[in-house]
């Protein structure tokens, strides 16, 4: 009987598990486990084959070697019945073509997916509109259309609906594009990315000029120095991970039905390229099962591969899709994505860093393996029930006729690798030490479980390291933990960009027909230099798209940066109660939150000696009716009051104290400077983020979006 963490319990109660009107729960986790397998195995014509498939199915599920997607496990066997995550919707240049795709994303999020959507065939801004001798207000504009639509739409009923929004870096509306979402009131409901061509990136490499192009006629409207464009693309980066940068000639290359189209958009994640109307189902293997001794169970994978192939197969037929245009698209080309999680787990127990040459390699031998047996099971399925109705030949396929046009990409798992208590997608741990929510709000550390296991079994193991390890957050620099095991424990944030994406590459040259889901994590002291090259290195290196992002940016902005040794430093610190005096220029930092109402507010933070914040104090916009002067007056009066106790020198724990037993809300003000203040304490502002709208979580910048550690909301999903 499979042993489910309390953690994966809490998630499948909260999203997972049907329930009564009451919002009690129906169904526990074998329940679910046999009602989404008999759903998927009811296409079998057989009814032997459908039992037998039923069984297995369910075990596979059950003892958590595979996972489905999330609208999978919500709805097989449900009335709403809607099982794909991602679908990609054409935007053609005309108010009618506009609109329906509106209307078309509304039933899309409505039945729970995330669409992608190209913005690239709209006329630019200002140009002319023969038929109302107008002129156009440019893509950005309907993409706010698409915003507005998708915030009235509950996903699902779960949460609301996510878009990606693509522009080809030839659009004459190019740079407006790149800093749009710099105004965080607006395209909240968005991923934004660049489709950069190979084009650009030659002319980058050379320091060349490069066209912009009118979508509607083809013409050349302007020339542009690429490297000055490549230099705004990656300082929106920088600032706070958008624009995404996607390589679309990259992606083309490999479609493998070009005569149906080119490529255009991704889904919000951006792993899958789907062209005009094709969804995709997704589903993931838990590596992290198939070594537990230190080595692959390569025969056990073999049965899963297989068994998850057809798996994901079925659904096409038993779904329920929201438009006939998707079905139809879809029912061509039958692609399926198959994907990955616990890879880091499976790195940890072969004893290989994530980081390191051999991890890598080893990586790409578990990707190709399963790439090959899954094109080997299409094949087999080809045979039996047909090939894909748009299989024109060998095309740009390696393999002999197969089932489906694509089989696999690596995803990110969120929630389903909750369920499975494995590393999400591809990515390394994003810390070896995670914090876990308990009775009464009280906040429990906890040890990455493989590092506990390894320190017993190597020797090292003792209760005053695994308090060092919690205070420290990081198992790098302890003397008493081998090199070989501080190297195959860093964590996302300890690991070079370079090294990430020599991973993703890694991946993705080995068998994965589709596209990755992964962040490149950056140091906060990163420069827009240190982006662009990441962007090079993943074009050079075969990847067909790349996320950055630098530690804190969705956080904080910098308000003054200076050299340490040309700070200047507060007055010494006192005995007693006696106040600082401040200098006339203090460091600073902006940090952006948001209020009980969900208005946005940035907290600005005063640094003095050794860095110790000094004084607090608010920006925002709010209207000037009564109860938004209340508000100010509220935020101010609490903001001057902690600053007098800090600038008296009361110790920041009494602070946060208070500050607790004043708060009544988890996004309140008190609460909000207690969470920025606890972080400073612990000498790190990690500590601080956006809180998750769903829980008393914290959102993480995991596998290219926000995501909550500990119920997996997602803003992408």
């Amino acid at each position: 009987m499979v042993e489910l963490t309390e953690t994966a319990k809490t998630v499948l109660e909260r999203r997972y598990f049907l329930k009564d009107e009451g919002g009690k729960c129906t169904e526990d986790w074998e329940d679910l486990c046999r009602r989404v397998a008999n759903a998927v195995a009811g296409v079998e014509t057989d009814e032997e084959d459908r039992k037998l498939y039923a069984d297995r199915f369910g075990e596979m599920i059950y003892n958590l070697d595979f996972l489905p997607n999330s609208p999978c496990l919500m709805n097989a066997g449900t009335e709403l019945g809607q099982l794909s995550a991602c679908f990609v919707l054409p935007v053609e240049d005309s108010m009618e073509g506009i609109f329906d795709s509106v209307r078309n994303g509304a039933l899309i999020h409505k039945s729970g997916g995330g669409t992608g959507y190209s913005f690239s065939r709209l006329r630019p801004k200002n140009s002319k509109v023969q038929s109302t001798q107008g002129v156009a207000s440019g893509p950005l504009s309907f993409a706010e259309v698409f915003n507005a639509a998708t915030e009235t739409v509950k996903q699902g009923g779960k949460r609301r609906g996510a878009n990606m929004s693509v522009l080809r870096v030839d659009h004459p509306d190019i740079e407006e594009f790149i800093t749009a979402k710099r105004d965080k009131t607006k395209f909240t409901n968005f991923n934004f990315s660049v489709a950069v061509t190979d084009e650009f990136m030659e002319a980058v490499k050379n320091g060349g000029t490069f066209p912009l192009i009118e979508p509607v006629f083809g013409t050349s409207v302007k020339l542009v120095n690429a490297r000055e464009l490549f230099e705004k693309i990656a300082e929106g980066a920088w600032a706070d991970g958008e624009p995404g940068v996607l390589f679309i000639d990259a992606a083309n290359r490999a479609n493998p039905t070009p005569h149906l189209g080119d490529y255009e958009a991704t889904n919000p994640c951006g792993e899958l390229w789907l062209l005009p109307y094709e969804s995709c189902n997704l589903g993931s293997i838990n590596l992290a099962n198939f070594i537990p001794d230190g080595e692959v169970e390569w025969d056990r994978l073999v049965d899963i591969v297989r068994l998850a192939v057809r798996f994901l197969d079925n659904v096409i037929d038993i779904n329920k899709f929201p438009i006939p245009e998707i079905e139809e698209m879809t029912l061509k080309t039958r692609k399926i994505g198959l994907g990955i999680m616990g890879l880091h787990d499976m790195l940890i127990r072969k004893g290989l860093a994530y980081n390191s040459v051999e991890g890598r390699e080893f990586a790409a031998e578990v990707m190709r393996f399963v790439s090959q047996e899954a094109n080997l099971t299409s094949v087999k399925l080809a045979k039996g029930k047909g090939t894909f109705p748009a299989y024109l030949g060998s095309l740009t396929m390696p393999y002999r006729a197969r089932r489906n046009a694509t089989l696999t990409s690596i995803q990110p798992t969120g929630t389903v690798s909750m369920i499975a208590d494995c590393s999400s997608g591809c990515e390394p741990y994003y810390s070896v030490v995670t914090v876990k929510n308990v009775m009464d709000g009280d906040k429990l550390p906890l040890v990455n479980k493989h590092f506990e296991e390894i320190a017993r079994r190597e020797g090292f193991y003792s209760g005053e390291l695994m308090g060092k390890v919690i205070e420290s957050g990081t198992v790098l620099g302890h003397e008493e933990i081998p090199e070989k095991w501080q190297e195959v424990f860093r964590s996302a944030q300890e690991i070079s960009p370079e090294d990430h994406i020599a991973m993703q590459s890694a991946l993705q040259t080995n068998g994965v027909d589709s596209s990755i889901s992964k962040t490149v994590n950056m140091p906060a002291d990163a420069t827009i230099k240190d982006v662009k090259q990441a962007y090079l290195q993943a074009w050079e290196s075969g990847c067909k798209g790349v996320t950055v992002y630098r530690d804190g940016s969705r956080d904080e902005q910098v308000l003054s940066t200076k050299q340490a040794e040309s700070r200047v430093s507060a007055a010494p610190r006192l005995s007693g109660p006696a106040k600082l005096v401040l200098p006339v220029e203090l460091d600073a930092k902006r940090y952006h939150l948001t209020d009980t109402e969900g208005s946005s507010v940035y907290i600005i933070v005063g640094f003095g000696e050794c860095q110790n914040p000094v004084e607090v104090f608010t920006a925002f916009q709010y209207s000037n009716r009564p109860e938004s002067r209340e508000k100010v007056t509220m935020w101010t009066t609490t903001c001057r009051l902690v600053s007098s106790m800090l600038r008296h020198q009361v110790p920041v724990k009494e602070v946060i104290n208070q500050l607790d037993k004043s708060s009544g809300h988890m996004n309140d003000l008190p609460a909000q400077l207690s969470k920025l203040l606890k972080g400073f304490v612990a000498k790190t502002e990690v500590g601080f983020s956006s809180p998750c709208p769903e829980c008393d979580g914290e959102l993480r910048f995991i596998e290219g979006c926000e995501t909550c550690a500990e119920c997996g909301y997602s803003k992408c999903s």
